[in-house]
């Protein structure tokens, strides 16, 4: 479990993360997300002891991240698949991870079988790795220890569509055995997928978290296109019913859920041409939520 409990984070008088509080519970996979510059990586940062807070703390499993012993066997960290020493193989990559960590060279073997790098791929020197590559390395890197914590940050970054759907299904599985999984992303679509809880941040505050369900039935947005054999009656109908109605291409913009539209039309006898909702769903939410943030931010990692 990570728990992140009144988290604080500035430079001078920026401030990067902003009193943020969630949990990331055991068995699921929570994906944190924001515009690029929200405070997603200087949050994991300082998950990891990379950097301090300035105001409240993050623990790990009840513990803060410098106080667990050889932190490698229960934490799985990528933060940045290219921050490894160019020079190297992806194979003494892992090796020296293993040795650090007291395991023996065979979990590498697995860990390089677990992740498709071929023994070729496994001989090359990381500054000849492709940015997917990289990322499969550093998945590996993080899984050497068999942690019960994975904290990912853009994992996604640089896979190919097969190696994405890839990923999702070894984070899934991941969590389903217990394990905890924190995943941060600016691409909603990609996390909307996997992710089992979703956390929000914009300008280093969270501004929503739940699930996908939650999240969409706390929305106050919901809206409805509409076009009928008789637009002037439905409009009349609808806003008898104390929905707002507007103009909308051939058809009316309806500021109601479709089930509740259509209602109307029946109940009135009204045929309708087409009905459906307005909405992007979780998309439209995230854009409206963190629309403040889409412009003006540092970009993530650059002090942010």
């Amino acid at each position: 479990m990570i728990e992140v409990e009144g988290l604080t984070r500035k430079y001078g008088a920026f401030t990067a993360v902003d009193d943020v509080s969630f949990v990331a519970e055991p068995g699921r996979v929570t994906g944190f997300l924001g515009p690029n510059g929200a405070g997603k990586t200087t949050t994991m940062r300082v998950m990891v002891g990379l950097t301090p807070a300035t105001h409240g703390r993050v623990t790990i499993g009840g513990h803060l991240y410098s106080d667990i012993p050889n932190p490698g066997l229960h934490v799985g960290v990528l933060l940045d698949a290219s921050a490894q020493h160019a020079g190297r193989t992806g194979r003494e990559i892992l090796t020296l991870g293993a040795t650090t960590m007291g395991l023996p060279k065979s979990r590498v073997d697995e860990m390089l079988a677990l992740v498709s790098l071929s023994d070729t791929e496994a001989k090359r020197r990381l500054r000849n790795y492709s940015l997917g590559m990289k990322q499969r390395l550093g998945i590996a890197h993080a899984l050497l220890g068999d942690p019960s914590v994975l904290i990912l940050d853009e994992p996604a970054n640089g896979l190919d569509p097969a190696g994405i759907r890839w990923m999702r299904g070894l984070l899934k599985g991941y969590a389903e055995r217990g394990g905890t999984v924190l995943l941060s992303s600016h691409l909603l679509h990609e996390v909307e997928i996997i992710a089992d809880e979703m956390i929000l941040i914009g300008r280093g505050k969270i501004v929503a978290q739940g699930s996908k369900e939650s999240l969409l039935a706390d929305a106050d947005h919901s809206s409805t296109l509409v076009t009928s054999l008789d637009n002037d009656l439905l409009g009349k109908a609808l806003q008898h019913k104390g929905y707002g109605v507007a103009a909308a291409g051939t058809g009316l913009r309806v500021e109601a859920a479709p089930v509740d539209v259509g209602r109307v039309a029946a109940d009135n006898t009204i045929v309708l041409t087409d009905l459906r909702s307005a909405d992007g769903g979780l998309e439209d939410l995230f854009l409206a939520l963190t629309s403040e943030t889409q412009r003006d931010v540092l970009p993530e990692g650059a002090q942010a």
